[in-house]
């Protein structure tokens, strides 16, 4: 039970704080969060204790909880991404990660083709398969085609054996998840998708990492240009 409260005050400070609604500067007191949440000290600790790892709040003693600028927040955190998806920031969100993947993940691909063990190489193919598979049929926005989506990607950047672009899985694993989870992806996926995904495992099978760069460059800018047309998708 206290579980479940701590992560209903986290979640309700952290929407908050992201969208705006409690802005930088702005002070709260334990007592004051206390007593809007109808939550223990304890609990409201907790809560502030994450808030504070994801830079996103400071106490200090005699001040109270001071809300800190933006650019202090841990942007690559997934709880804080979720918060900016289901709030005023959500375009900013999407467009801010889609453009880091655009950057790293054609070098992450180049190097998947240069050092991927032979189990990575055929996971790839698989799962470049299945999302095919799922994407014909429709399932596009279902959770095995999220499930396979993310394995793939997952899968791309430890095979690049870069451990700082394997880290970025968390935020690319976010990011996929959110799209889903608030129906912005569709059913049948965006011309040339499919195809980029199978493309692409089959350069980094036959371990050409030109072909493997240029196929995954190409998925990145189409799904670059669906990110920017989701703005539309809420108005």
């Amino acid at each position: 039970m206290a579980g479940g409260v701590h992560s209903d005050v986290l979640g309700e400070l952290g929407r908050r704080i992201a969208a705006g609604e409690i802005p930088p500067g702005a002070v709260l007191t334990l007592a004051g969060i206390e007593a809007e949440q109808g939550a223990s000290r304890t609990v409201v600790r907790e809560a502030v204790r994450v808030l504070e790892s994801l830079g996103m709040v400071e106490s200090r003693r005699r001040v109270g909880i001071t809300v800190l600028p933006r650019e202090r927040w841990d942007a690559f955190d997934p709880l804080l991404i979720g918060w900016n998806l289901e709030g005023p920031f959500r375009q900013q969100q999407l467009e801010a990660l889609m453009e880091l993947r655009v950057a790293v993940e054609p070098m992450a691909a180049r190097l998947a083709a240069e050092r991927a063990t032979p189990a990575q190489r055929a996971e790839l193919k698989r799962l470049a398969e299945e999302l095919n598979d799922l994407g014909h049929r429709g399932l596009g926005a279902s959770d095995p085609y999220l499930e396979i989506d993310l394995a793939f990607h997952a899968t791309l950047l430890a095979a690049s054996g870069n451990p700082l672009l394997a880290a970025l899985e968390r935020p690319v694993h976010a990011v996929l998840e959110g799209r889903t989870r608030l129906g912005l992806t569709p059913s049948i996926p965006v011309a040339g998708t499919l195809e980029d995904h199978l493309r692409l495992a089959l350069a980094i099978v036959a371990g050409d990492a030109d072909e493997a760069e240029r196929h995954s460059r190409g998925h990145m800018h189409t799904v670059w240009g669906e990110v920017a047309g989701d703005a539309s998708a809420w108005g």
